[in-house]
């Protein structure tokens, strides 16, 4: 592939139809993305960005991605949370951000879009990043989600730290390594948090640059043996991006993946 896989980072996409607050702060908000055509109500898809919970990365992101799901007949939400560089995020507000926005955003999304979102607890779609995070909601408050797709998400937090993954990324969310903060350890990383109850689909590229594919591969098969309902689609040749890009050859394994747990849903 010769074009910049980040291309899509910056990719300009259609503004939301409205934008939501679940709590006080600018970024307790939800962009929210109304299906197109006409169909039943279907139960929200909460997309969870990544960018390695730093706040130079936002929403804006996952613009592209948000707006294909909308155009295939999916209620959209785009959550923001605090992240790590800004006043309240990283440890715990970033998680405990993203614990109430999924919580509040079926009601909020249902109110704007009485006939097309229902309040079963949604999809959460979270990629890299945001991965982490959706598997962190599924595992704490395992009655607010309905199923996740897990798109190259950094799935253990202690492995993520001993790799130094995105230059001490772990370390800024949570204050410090395992070995000085061992209990958020516990209480934020997938890792320690299996089994996981809610139904779990991970998808992973091997040439992943940025987040490697072994990570994934490693935490399945773990969760697998404690008994959690996941599985692993491991894509040959797609890199990080190509997950939440709608032009990617990735794309069509990720709807199928979406419409997997949408269908069990």
């Amino acid at each position: 592939m010769s074009a910049d896989p980040r291309a899509v980072l910056t990719r300009p996409a259609p503004e939301p139809d409205r934008t939501v607050a679940y709590g006080d702060h600018p970024d307790q908000v939800a962009d929210l993305r109304f299906p197109a055509g006409v169909g039943p109500a279907r139960p929200l898809v909460v997309v969870l960005h990544g960018g390695f919970w730093r706040f130079e990365y936002d929403r804006r992101h996952t613009g592209p991605l948000a707006a294909a799901l909308a155009a295939g007949g999916y209620p959209v939400a785009q959550v923001e949370y605090r992240r790590t560089g800004q006043p309240g995020g990283g440890w715990p507000g970033t998680l405990t951000d993203v614990l109430t926005g999924v919580a509040e955003l079926p009601v909020l999304a249902a109110e704007a879009l009485p006939d097309r979102v229902t309040l079963a607890p949604p999809i959460l779609i979270g990629h890299s990043a945001g991965g982490h995070l959706a598997l962190y909601v599924a595992a704490t408050a395992p009655a607010t989600v309905g199923g996740v797709l897990a798109l190259a998400p950094v799935a253990d937090l202690g492995e993520a730290y001993r790799r130094n993954l995105d230059s001490g990324a772990v370390a800024a969310l949570l204050g410090g390594g395992p070995a000085e903060v061992p209990d958020r350890y516990a209480a934020a990383d997938p890792r320690s948090l299996v089994p996981i109850r809610t139904r779990t689909v991970v998808l992973h590229g091997s040439e992943d640059q940025q987040v490697p594919a072994e990570m994934s591969r490693d935490f399945v098969a773990a969760a697998t043996t404690a008994g959690s309902d996941i599985s692993l689609v491991e894509l040959p040749g797609c890199e990080h991006f190509g997950l939440i890009d709608p032009e990617s050859a990735a794309w069509p394994q990720v709807l199928q993946a979406l419409r997997s747990l949408h269908d069990h849903h």
